[in-house]
């Protein structure tokens, strides 16, 4: 048997293809025998660089200078552009006191993005791709089933009607494959986008990999990373199977009464990947809430927790203490606010680093290491709420109380910079109340920016462009007041919407899903004037009670 045809075979020559390779020319990138050498570098020795074989690829292939095609570019101009130029441009009158970067420098820094991204698209994003497809498929395999079952209950409710209504039946049963079949289209449709953008992902991954393995410097440094587009997970679409609600027999009116399809309700969920924020599993609502831990903070008018574990609990109330607690109840640290004056809002960034707003001088301070910086200061208007999110922007809630009318509005600031305002809906309607009270603000895990209108009696949710999606006005049964005041506003790793109700009639917190619609009350563990709520890396609910200046610890996932 031909040794060359074995998976045993040595290297071979890449010109005679038939000597044992014993070279490797680093700038062609073929394998060389000795007798070889002389013919592959007879048409010039200086456009070569021949390495022993296990040095193979070792060499970095510089770009020639478009100014001295004799030399090598090996600096690149920060001043110019970033032009890659060689030492004798680097010394000229054009490049005068510029500064340099050597090219290596570059070269290696986009060998480490690379290599960065490489990763982040095996371990991070393909995964996720993987799992949306995954998800959508197995939709897609239990769709005839839950179909199915609804076609069972159509049948049976119909057996209890005459024969004359089978018409009847059959026309509700068209509708329901009319859905869904439209059910089909839509997974049908998300899934080829998504195996499509997974396609992408492989395409990038190999040329990625070329690139690992590529000495080419200009095709390296030229290489621009497209992780934050990758990055961008697609919408997740929620398509909600529809259900039949059967009607009591009656003879009239066969169609109407015979029962009703709910519409194929199709909504999409915004996904950011972060390698920082962990995915989050389904957890269902406990069947009762249960109060773990009562904290006292010692002081009135307690309005504001913040929590991300059970070492670290900060509180604000009606003085110029910032308060930190454990879940013992041990004061672990006191920050007094620069002024001396109560802090109408506490915030905490990705470092733990405590911001606060302050009316009387119109700024947003942070406090880091003991010391107060001052983030933004506002004119003519004044801050009232704050929040961090999740790209470590602050959004400010702030009114403008002129001799006309109050307004308010919701300002994004990325630093110093304002970059986003909200403020009006499509028909340029006030998005929130002119009333100078609270308007809490918390992030969802979607993007949404949700605020707790207390002069509204709302809660009032736009998206990430600011557009508006939903307000909440109350959920009220005939027992409960018709009268709706969200004092505090936190979200938990469900997309849920957690909003507290202190009202002289009942004292609870509503738990709305992600589209605005209702989904529990927690009325028990005896609350007594709840505020300020947030929910910790664990989604437990920390609620404030303002009047007894207590933090309640409650547990109302599974």
């Amino acid at each position: 048997m031909d040794p060359r045809s074995t998976a045993q075979d040595v290297h071979r020559c890449g010109l005679c293809e038939t000597a044992i390779l014993h070279s490797y020319c680093d700038f062609c990138h073929v394998n060389l025998c000795k007798p070889c050498i002389g013919e592959h570098i007879s048409d010039g020795y200086d456009k070569h660089k021949i390495v022993p074989f296990q040095e193979r690829r070792s060499t970095l292939i510089f770009p020639k200078c478009e100014m001295h095609p004799q030399k090598n570019s090996e600096f690149q101009c920060k001043d110019c552009n970033n032009i890659i130029v060689c030492s004798s441009c680097a010394v000229s009158k054009q490049h005068k006191g510029h500064d340099f970067v050597e090219i290596t420098e570059v070269y290696k820094t986009k060998k480490e993005v690379i290599e960065k991204d490489t990763k982040e698209l095996e371990n991070n994003i393909s995964p996720t791709y993987e799992e949306i497809a995954l998800e959508v498929e197995n939709q897609l395999a239990n769709l005839d089933g839950g179909y199915d079952k609804i076609r069972t209950t159509i049948s049976k409710h119909g057996e209890e009607w005459h024969k004359e209504i089978d018409i009847v039946i059959n026309k509700v049963k068209t509708e329901i494959s009319e859905i869904k079949v439209k059910h089909r289209e839509h997974l049908q449709k998300h899934l080829k986008e998504v195996k499509q953008i997974q396609s992408f992902i492989k395409q990038t991954l190999l040329a990625l990999k070329e690139l690992e393995q590529s000495t080419d410097v200009s095709s390296t440094i030229e290489y621009s990373s497209t992780i934050k587009e990758f990055s961008k997970i697609p919408p997740k679409v929620m398509v909600t199977m529809a259900t039949f609600i059967p009607k009591p027999i009656e003879p009239r009116k066969l169609y109407s009464l015979f029962g009703q399809l709910t519409s194929l309700f199709t909504a999409t969920e915004e996904t950011a990947l972060s390698q920082s924020q962990p995915k989050s599993s389904v957890r269902e609502l406990c069947d009762e809430p249960e109060l773990v831990a009562t904290i006292n903070a010692g002081y009135y008018g307690l309005h504001k927790v913040i929590c991300l574990n059970e070492e670290r609990i900060w509180v604000r109330g009606l003085t110029g203490d910032i308060k930190c607690f454990n879940i013992g109840g041990l004061l672990i640290q006191t920050i007094k606010t620069k002024s001396g004056d109560k802090p109408f809002d506490i915030a905490l960034d990705s470092d733990e680093n405590i911001l606060y707003n302050d009316r009387k001088t119109r700024t947003v301070n942070k406090i880091k290491n003991g010391l107060t910086e001052e983030l933004i200061r506002l004119q003519e208007w004044s801050p009232v709420n704050l929040c961090v999110t999740s790209t470590e922007d602050v959004l400010v809630s702030m009114y403008n109380d002129s001799k006309t009318r109050c307004q308010t509005k919701v300002v994004r600031f990325s630093g110093y910079t304002e970059k986003q305002t909200i403020q009006f809906d499509s028909e340029y309607k006030p998005l929130y109340s002119g009333a100078i009270t609270t308007k809490y603000i918390s992030e969802n895990r979607n993007h949404d920016i949700c605020v707790a209108d207390h002069g509204a009696g709302a809660v009032v949710v736009v998206n990430q462009d600011g557009k508006f999606r939903w307000r909440y006005s109350g959920h009220f049964s005939i027992t409960r007041s018709k009268t709706f005041r969200p004092s505090g506003i936190t979200t938990d790793s469900q997309n849920r919407i957690l909003t507290s109700d202190s009202t002289s009639v009942k004292h609870c917190i509503h738990i709305l899903d992600q589209n605005g619609q209702f989904v529990r009350y927690i009325d028990t563990c005896n609350l007594r004037y709840p505020g300020g709520v947030c929910v910790d890396n664990n989604d437990n609910l920390f609620v404030c009670e303002e009047a007894k200046g207590n933090i309640k610890k409650i547990r109302y996932l599974k």
